[in-house]
């Protein structure tokens, strides 16, 4: 099923594995374009577990000549062990980064010694190299990256900024059995904030699940806030909403 919201296409899949296989065929169609005018191109990717079956078939996917793809990940953890398997770019390497020869992959550095210094030198590569395709998912708080509704602001200043996390959103990660507590959640992260992530050229946006059914409502329902700082995607002149059964179960309702 397809349907429009404001600028927002709608793509409701009975299940998650046939809505990532689906993004993933619409995505790699428009990476190919995309590569076919230009030298090489540029994606920001979402390191969670609702991009896995997006992340496995794209991973899959015959034809792409990643070797002229530069490679962002959208946030990460302050403080978290460089080994860590919750990191961010450490789930990206294992589910991505390892599998097909991207020509550069840049990583958010979490561990840095002067964390405002690695915000800097990040939003230097995001000048240097703009962003084409992000992939990204929506928090169970309607957040997109580490954007909170508490942090997330429409007009922000910056692409790369220090955030802490709020309850829910840290709450999410010990749903997704990330951590087996929110005490071992970090409580800070590294994010790229909505002008970084909205002035991408396409957005591709998957959103699985039960847990997401809430978001996703506000998502496409509510009023384009902060509140919810997934509504803006309803903008975006180019952005997809990929979503199953459960995650759409409260919005098909109404």
């Amino acid at each position: 099923m397809e349907l429009k919201v404001d600028n927002l296409s709608v793509k409701i899949s009975k299940n998650r594995t046939l809505m990532g296989t689906h993004a993933a065929s619409e995505a790699a169609t428009c990476l190919k374009r995309l590569l076919e005018e230009k030298e090489t191109t540029n994606i920001i990717f979402a390191a969670a577990p609702s991009q896995n079956e997006l992340l496995d078939a794209l991973s899959k996917t015959e034809g792409i000549d990643w070797r002229r793809v530069n490679a962002f990940h959208m946030d990460e953890y302050i403080g978290l062990d460089k080994d860590a398997p919750q990191g961010f770019g450490n789930f990206l390497r294992e589910h991505i980064f390892s599998k097909v020869p991207f020509r550069t992959v840049f990583y958010l550095n979490g561990q840095a010694d002067n964390i405002q210094e690695a915000c800097q030198e990040y939003t230097d590569l995001l000048l240097n190299y703009p962003a084409d395709i992000v992939f990204m998912g929506i928090g169970e708080n309607g957040h997109i990256a580490f954007n909170d509704p508490h942090v997330a602001d429409f007009q922000d200043p910056y692409l790369v900024k220090i955030v802490d996390l709020d309850e829910k959103c840290r709450q999410q990660q010990v749903n997704d059995g990330c951590f087996s507590s929110i005490a071992k959640v970090p409580t800070h992260a590294l994010t790229l904030t909505i002008p970084a992530l909205y002035r991408t050229g396409y957005i591709f946006c998957m959103v699985p699940g039960k847990t997401k059914a809430w978001a996703v409502n506000e998502t496409l329902t509510g009023a384009v806030s902060p509140r919810c700082p997934a509504s803006i995607l309803r903008n975006h002149p180019h952005a997809t909403l990929y979503i199953d059964n459960d995650s759409s179960s409260i919005f098909m309702l109404k």
